[in-house]
């Protein structure tokens, strides 16, 4: 294994980066020659690779998005697109690839390796935390964080004119991201892609708290299939509730930028070695995660078939502490 490329698809996630400047310089310590595939995997079948060396990552950690870019490949899911990218690894000698992203980027490589045997290890790069096989993803604490800050400043607005507010988050799949920013904000309720919520049911708890003499309300709402969602419900619930201003926040791609916090910086760098150090030891077609503190390997084919559910005790703290 004496030449490795990397490359960053999908949806970009704060700490990608410093997962890059991870594998970069991790494999510099193996002696092992990198590789910088930009624009994902569309980079891989246009050869667009470039050399990399330690400078090449010098003041990269602290900064969102991605310095090899990304960008979504129609051609990669032909075989036709795949062969290209396996020829342009060929010619270069890479022997082994490091594919940060979330379930999208696991499928092309779990499809990569199958193809032509080429060791692959995964990375799990993506805000929404929906990666069967580590406890957290990169840019999942940054995308909380970011988040809070948002819940904070809207709750000043809604307790100053006593509104409710419904703060879309992303997660169409997961409720990660919702559900620990709604109890970490103090959210009076969450709607989790999960969990069958109703309008309804938001309106008997609005109701509650109105008994009780909450003067204003959050609501954090996971996107679900199509932004905006939040919109929809909050209209059903003006429908009931007529003595209370509603407004709805949709956060975005807010969440996807900024500066990652601590946590994932850590936790990239941690992964981008344990990623290297994986193709070193030999596996194949895994996804490198961190499990109770510890680095494991994931297949790619349970890393994206297997349900990576929602911490009950999250749900049951939410339930408790919104009352």
């Amino acid at each position: 294994m004496k030449k490795i490329a990397v490359l960053t698809s999908g949806g970009d996630a704060p700490g990608m980066n410093a997962c890059i400047r991870a594998v970069v310089r991790g494999a510099i310590y193996y002696e092992t020659e990198i590789y910088g595939v930009y624009q994902g995997y569309q980079g891989l079948i246009e050869g667009d690779i470039q050399k990399m060396h330690s400078g090449s990552v010098s003041n990269i950690l602290q900064h969102g998005g991605t310095m090899l870019k990304s960008a979504r490949s129609m051609e990669f899911k032909t075989k036709e697109g795949r062969q290209k990218a396996y020829n342009n690894l060929m010619e270069l000698g890479i022997k082994g690839l490091v594919a940060i992203g979330g379930d999208g980027t696991f499928t092309g490589a779990n499809i990569f390796h199958e193809d032509f045997g080429f060791p692959v290890i995964g990375v799990p790069g993506t805000i929404d935390n929906d990666i069967y096989g580590t406890d957290k993803t990169i840019g999942f604490d940054t995308a909380v964080n970011t988040t809070l800050d948002a819940i904070d400043k809207i709750r000043d607005t809604a307790d100053s004119h006593g509104r409710i507010f419904f703060i879309e988050v992303m997660g169409r799949d997961s409720g990660y991201i919702a559900i620990q920013s709604a109890i970490g904000g103090g959210a009076e309720g969450v709607i989790l892609p999960e969990k069958d919520t109703t309008a309804l049911d938001i309106v008997h708890s609005l109701k509650d708290g109105m008994r009780r003499e909450k003067s204003f309300s959050v609501v954090v709402v996971a996107e679900r299939d199509i932004p905006g969602y939040a919109v929809e419900l909050a209209k059903e619930v003006r429908e009931v509730i007529t003595n209370k201003d509603i407004r709805v926040t949709i956060l975005g791609h807010i969440q996807r930028g900024g500066s990652p916090t601590s946590t994932d910086r850590t936790l990239a760098s941690r992964l981008g070695l344990g990623a290297i150090e994986g193709l070193i030891d030999g596996h194949k077609n895994s996804m490198v995660g961190i499990v109770n503190d510890k680095v494991i390997y994931t297949s790619l084919h349970d890393a994206i078939t297997k349900n990576k559910p929602l911490n009950p005790d999250l749900i049951r703290a939410m339930k408790i502490l919104s009352m």
